[in-house]
């Protein structure tokens, strides 16, 4: 399997770019500002051909370059329609602070053609299976997308789940009991060797997050946790 992270322009996110191999087919997951010549490159390096983008969430930062991605190939984004309508007005999504710096600086436009992540479907693209597990919390409609390599089974987390702390639960739609019940029902049910690829910092694994994370012991263990980004 071929998987490697495209970064990008602001926020310190992580788009990604999944395929059974180069040479074939592939889905991008989450492209963010200013990914779309990064994806370009690699496209063209590893000869592969877009099916598809799939969406962990509806937040600017994760489907900012969905449109210029999908219409330049007339492929469709996935996104959970709890966070359907942040495709149409990411503002819905943003603290009255983000609005403001943001404002009207970033031109967005909707993708042409949207389709339903729904919670426990697996979805074919691009030959590969893509399990689906809506996740509340940091949003209404974000999900982790599951697939298997060859190594290890693969999480994209989007911004449930990062190394050493969750997505935050503060902005518009965000909801802390939520988000630790997704810990507890959606999360922590994950084999330990499951690599965990988050929409913000270095990739980690169920089993180090399990032992460390805190927000994860505080659903196990009932202990506060202390940290979030």
């Amino acid at each position: 399997m071929f998987v490697t992270a495209v970064p990008a322009a602001a926020f310190g996110t992580n788009c990604y770019v999944v395929a059974i191999a180069a040479g074939e087919q592939c889905v991008v997951i989450d492209p963010g500002i200013g990914v779309v010549r990064g994806l370009d490159q690699v496209f063209a390096e590893q000869r592969l051909r877009p099916a598809a983008v799939v969406l962990t969430h509806g937040h600017l930062d994760h489907t900012f370059s969905v449109a210029p991605v999908c219409g330049a190939r007339g492929i469709t984004a996935y996104i959970h329609p709890d966070d359907r309508e942040l495709l149409a007005d990411p503002a819905k999504g943003l603290s009255l602070d983000l609005r403001s710096i943001v404002g009207g600086a970033l031109s967005y436009a909707e993708p042409e053609d949207v389709a339903p992540l729904v919670d426990g479907a697996t979805v074919t693209l691009a030959g590969l299976e893509l399990t689906v597990d809506h996740a509340p919390g940091h949003t209404r409609g974000s999900v982790l997308v599951r697939t298997d390599s060859d190594e290890a089974p693969l999480c994209f987390a989007g911004d449930v789940l990062f190394a050493g702390s969750i997505g935050r639960t503060d902005l518009p739609g965000g909801d802390h009991a939520a988000m630790l019940a997704s810990l507890r029902d959606k999360v922590l049910p994950l084999p330990d060797e499951t690599v965990v690829l988050p929409g913000h910092g270095p990739l980690t694994t169920i089993g180090r997050e399990r032992a460390s994370n805190p927000y994860l012991l505080e659903v196990r263990d009932g202990v506060p946790g202390h940290a979030r980004t």
